[in-house]
């Protein structure tokens, strides 16, 4: 095997359950029982904020080609 299939093949595997939980320990140690809320709550404003602008450019792409029929 390579170097690279086993790099990839590393990148796919997701963690088991033994890891998630050592992967939950880490974020409290680091980021504290009182942080942890704000730090959700900021990805899910980062999340909504993306599907709001990526509604946007879709709504934008959709009139600029219902005008470029409508004006052919």
């Amino acid at each position: 095997m390579t170097l690279l299939a086993i790099k990839t093949q590393l990148l796919l595997s997701m963690p088991s359950g033994g890891e998630w939980l050592w992967i939950i320990l880490a974020v409290i140690i680091l980021f504290g029982g009182k942080k942890i809320p704000e730090l959700a709550r900021g990805i899910g404003k980062g999340i909504r904020e993306f599907n709001d602008a990526k509604t946007g450019i879709k709504n934008e792409i959709e009139s600029g080609i219902k005008d470029k029929e409508n004006n052919a």
